[in-house]
């Protein structure tokens, strides 16, 4: 078994038929997904109930501490 060389390759200089219709679906697809999941991300990903944090860390552990300044 040789490996194959670029001028026996049919389509190599462009795509044709279902080829063609299949490289587009692939694109479509993810152009989709990429929508949908950003959207989802939009709806779901709701920061409004997060709790606010108002310590300081001053001490890092097994560390040096840091000087509050």
């Amino acid at each position: 078994m040789s490996e194959p060389k670029l001028e026996d390759i049919g389509d190599y200089n462009t795509l044709k038929g279902e080829k063609k219709r299949i490289v587009w679906a692939v694109i479509i697809a993810g152009l989709l997904l990429g929508v949908i999941y950003m959207i989802a991300n939009k709806v779901y990903n709701d920061k409004g109930d997060a709790i606010p944090v108002k310590d300081e860390i001053t001490v890092v552990p097994l560390s040096k501490s840091i000087p509050v300044r």
